[in-house]
């Protein structure tokens, strides 16, 4: 509190106060403090009617104020109030001091009152000093800025003491807060503490404050308060009073506020807080709020709990939380920890109240006793009780403090269920930005900034987790010569650097140790579940999933485990509805517990029967909501099929690839496909060797793949192996030979080999109507694959009858809702394009292109074929304007799908190039063509029927 005023702007109360109505309460030295002060003030050049005097002398000093020279008046309620609500407010002054010697007590809501001479154990005549306070900063009292020294007890007295049930007090009228009001209070005592006299009769308080002000002269008016309060302070240091003086400093900045400070300079509330070792705490601001909001709540006891896995920082988020309150003087009532996990909670409460409230218990009580004493002598104002590592409600329950709402539990638990009736904050781990920052704070910025995506991914590694990244950071920070991608690749569970927490750490335990206490309170059921679900990938686990992996177990068994120890116990979060994930380093230690239960080889092979069951659900041609549906089980599936498919029978692996395969097949993402193909082909060779059905299906599947890519060179040679393994293998007349005969047929189709094609799909067709019934789809597929031949060749009049065959077929089968009537529609429309029967082609593309829109999605190869075709419709039609919008988004599409080099890419850029041409927009078509020539030639070659075509 620094401002400057002029003296004779400078107005004084000056209260001094022995003699009492209640005459058992006299005592004597006040008036004499009080005059001295007066004179002080006359001294610095107040002017002496400034200075209003009240004072109620014992009849030994009555001489002492008898001759002043300034005007005295009677200390009683009434004198003083009517001097300051009436006099004093409409001074317009600069300065008030306020100097009051007397009594005074603090209520149990902490109001601080002083006790006027008019007072009796039947009338408590008294001013509420903090009303008296609000009232001087508000536009209702003139006066500017004031400092108020109140050396007045602090003490509280017990009702079978004497002590009133209604104290009663005078409080004071307030109007809007003053702008620019400055306050500085400074107390002689804290919260339950007397202010003494000494033998000289003067109080200790008093004098030392006449000391200090003797001290500063420097001249300027008036002193600074801080200041003083620091000497008043040293010299209280050398007194054992049990007395210390504190300080309160308003300033209310915008007029909107009224918030008062504690003397954040005084170390005295009572504490056992442990030290903490992090060097910088990071991320957590807005976490504090809301645990500052939650325990301030005022209409019963304020209980919240901070739950949270091992290592996310817990008892680090409570300890930061209690260290800056003690600083703030939130809880003058005292900061207790205790350790949960340890001794007896009770012993630790009754421990507390010995030595940091100095509180003598009665001999001869019980732990229940003593403690229900400790609650009923506990210091006044708020406390704050933090419970560090609650594993059960049961340990702490009976040892809760009173419903009063100056109690403030906090609790920090493993447990996301620990009691239902208290507020619960869930501690996650840190966002990249805060890892990132504590990794900062630990190894320097100068490592991070030469290795910034090293960085990013060793957070990544860690999981976010506050103890990984402090462990690592501490290891790094004793290693200055390794590099971060070097302990990257060092990184595991069981690594050096996540085990042995440095002594000055605030966890006391490694990673594995923090997982390790949770794992033990597992019943098996539960330790089984959770070595299940470390067999999973790390990603979201839908529960259904889970359950289809356990289906001989009663489902409420396994919710119960899940539910009630794995997510209550924090190894477990649950993401979404009906989704559940593990955090990467409870994945790695629970998987190493899987290799510890004898049910290890069978909850892998659970797994992956369960993955089988998902892949089968995948089709074919799968629709937008087909993709929807298996998307969240995708991670799970290639963890399947690379992790753990030693676990599954030769003849249900293969489901893995295939259903990966038609997962990214099916959306046309070729690339993403092709690996798992290529491991299909691969494993199945390796278990099954050379001749068998599951490596000519694979043959066949890989040989498709590569056709869609436009890579025919590849494509060929598997789908010749495939088809001669299966007529080795299964014979002449079986549907898997029909299927091969179609996939090659389709490819020298696409190559212009007609006749080669024409025969392959003859007997494809024969074989499906032959082997298969009328309406399975490989029928209706070989129909539309001979139509399409005929269209290829313009035998127009043969291909009509078997597209509407295979049309009928689809929607017989299928229903009107399919993509493969989306491909029958667009087949036909393309034959009656060709036929310039453009009135019959435009509606059967618009219903084939709406279609797959809404069963493909709007990013899809079928969608921008028809994209494709209607462009040509248009282009054909003369309709310009329409077809180039058209042809456009299938050239953006195909190229954001299938990449620059594809033939469908080289065919859109022909296409828009023909167009161009036609509007004789030739500076347009050419780079077009050119671009579509050299695609075509270097992918099929110049021989190809595309290459011709773009040729001519």
């Amino acid at each position: 509190m620094k401002f400057s005023v002029k003296p004779e702007q400078t107005y004084g109360l000056v209260v001094g106060i022995e003699k009492y109505q209640e005459n058992s309460w006299n005592v004597d030295g006040q008036v004499n403090d009080a005059l001295k002060f007066a004179q002080w003030l006359s001294a610095r050049g107040v002017p002496r009617d400034n200075i209003r005097l009240c004072l109620s002398p014992l009849a030994g000093n009555g001489t002492l104020a008898e001759s002043t020279e300034w005007v005295i008046e009677e200390a009683t309620e009434s004198n003083i109030t009517t001097l300051i609500t009436d006099v004093l407010s409409e001074k317009k002054g600069d300065l008030l001091y306020l100097f009051w010697a007397g009594h005074g007590l603090i209520t149990s809501t902490r109001n601080r009152r002083l006790l006027c001479a008019n007072a009796t154990k039947q009338n408590w005549q008294n001013l509420d000093l903090d009303s008296l306070l609000v009232y001087l900063s508000s536009d209702s009292f003139k006066i500017s800025h004031h400092i108020c020294i109140i050396d007045a007890c602090a003490n509280y007295i017990l009702e079978s003491q004497g002590r009133p049930t209604n104290l009663g007090s005078k409080t004071f009228p307030s109007g809007k807060p003053k702008t620019e009001s400055q306050q500085f209070v400074l107390l002689a005592t804290r919260e339950g503490e007397k202010a003494k006299v000494s033998e000289e009769k003067t109080g200790y308080f008093s004098q030392a404050v006449r000391e200090a002000l003797a001290e500063e002269s420097n001249g300027s008016f008036p002193p600074d308060m801080e200041v003083i309060t620091e000497k008043v302070k040293q010299r209280f240091k050398a007194l054992d009073k049990k007395q210390l003086p504190t300080y309160l400093y308003r300033r209310n900045w915008d007029g909107d506020t009224d918030i008062y400070h504690p003397n954040q300079l005084s170390p005295q509330i009572p504490h056992n807080l442990p030290r903490s070792g992090v060097i910088q705490f990071v991320g957590r601001d807005e976490t504090l709020k809301q645990l500052h909001q939650q325990l301030q709540q005022t209409e019963r006891i304020a209980i919240c709990a901070v739950a949270g896995m091992g290592g996310v920082g817990k008892t680090e988020l409570a300890l930061r939380y209690a260290q800056h309150h003690r600083k703030q003087g939130t809880y003058p009532g005292g900061l207790c920890w205790i350790q949960a996990g340890a001794a007896v909670v009770g012993t630790q409460i009754v421990s507390f109240a010995r030595t940091q409230l100095d509180l003598q218990l009665p001999d001869g009580l019980k732990l229940a006793e003593q403690i229900d004493y400790c609650w009923r002598h506990w210091r006044l104002g708020d406390v704050l009780f933090i419970f560090d590592d609650v594993r059960n409600y049961r340990q702490i329950k009976p040892y809760l403090p009173p419903a009063e709402s100056r109690f403030k539990v906090l609790i920090t638990t493993r447990r996301q269920r620990l009691g239902a009736s208290f507020e619960r904050i869930h501690l996650d781990v840190l966002t990249e930005e805060a890892a990132i920052a504590l990794l900062v704070s630990l190894i320097g910025q100068e490592r991070i900034e030469a290795e910034p995506e090293q960085a990013k991914r060793l957070c990544q590694e860690l999981g976010y987790l506050p103890l990984g990244l402090e462990l690592v950071g501490r290891y790094l920070q004793r290693k200055p010569d390794l590099s971060l991608k070097k302990m990257c690749q060092r990184l595991e569970l069981k690594h050096r650097s996540l085990q042995n927490p440095d002594g000055d750490m605030t966890a006391q335990l490694g990673v594995e140790a923090a997982f390790e206490l949770s794992w033990q309170e597992l019943s098996q059921e539960a330790q089984k579940l959770a070595g299940l679900l470390s067999v999973f990938a790390l990603a979201p686990i839908p529960w259904k999933w889970v359950e289809q992996c356990w289906l001989d177990e009663d489902v409420e068994e396994l919710e119960d485990a899940r539910d009630d120890e794995l997510v209550n116990r924090s190894l477990l979060e649950r993401v979404d509805k009906g989704s559940y994930q593990l955090h990467q380093l409870i994945r790695e230690f629970l998987n190493g517990k899987l290799e510890e239960l004898t049910e290890a080889s069978e909850l892998k092979q659970r797994f992956c029967l369960g993955m089988v069951r998902v892949a089968q659900q995948i089709p074919e041609t799968p629709t937008k909501d087909d993709i929807v549906i298996a998307t969240p089980m995708i991670p799970h599936l290639a963890e399947a099929a690379t992790t753990q498919k030693d676990w599954l029978s030769d003849e249900a692996l293969m489901w893995f690839f295939v259903g990966l395969g038609r997962f990214y097949q099916g959306q046309g993402l070729y690339r993403q496909a092709l690996p798992w193909y290529e491991q299909y082909l691969s494993i199945t060779r390796e278990r099954l060797g050379d001749n068998h059905p599951d490596v000519a299906a694979s043959l066949n599947n890989l040989g498709n793949l590569y056709r869609s890519q436009g890579r025919d060179e590849k494509a060929e040679p598997l789908l010749l192996q495939a088809l001669e393994l299966r007529k080795c293998l299964l014979g002449n007349d079986h549907p898997d030979v029909a299927r091969s005969l179609n996939s090659l047929a389709l490819l020298y189709e696409s190559q212009a080999r007609y006749s080669e094609a024409e025969s392959l799909l003859l007997q494809a067709l024969e074989l499906s109507k032959r082997l298969l019934s009328d309406n399975h789809p490989d029928v209706a597929a070989s129909l539309n694959n001979l139509a399409g031949l005929y269209l290829s060749k313009e035998k127009y009049s043969e291909a009509e009858p078997l597209y509407l065959q295979a049309l009928e077929l689809d929607k017989r089968r299928l229903g009107d809702d399919h993509p493969d009537v989306a491909r029958s529609l667009n087949n036909l429309a393309l034959l009656y394009s060709s036929q310039k029967r453009y009135g019959e082609a435009e509606p059967l593309y618009l219903q084939a292109l709406e279609l797959k829109k809404r069963l493909l999605g709007d990013d899809h190869p079928d969608v921008a074929r028809s994209l494709n075709n209607l462009a040509e419709l248009y282009s054909l039609q003369g309709r310009y304007g329409e077809a180039e919008p058209l042809y456009l988004q299938a050239l953006e599409l195909r190229k954001s799908l299938l990449g620059d080099d594809h033939p469908d890419v080289a065919c859109s850029l022909n296409n828009l190039a023909l167009l161009y041409s036609s509007q004789k927009r030739y500076g347009e078509a050419e780079p077009l063509y050119l671009q579509a020539l050299e695609v075509s030639k270097r992918l099929l070659g110049d021989e190809h029927p595309l290459t011709i075509t773009i040729y001519l």
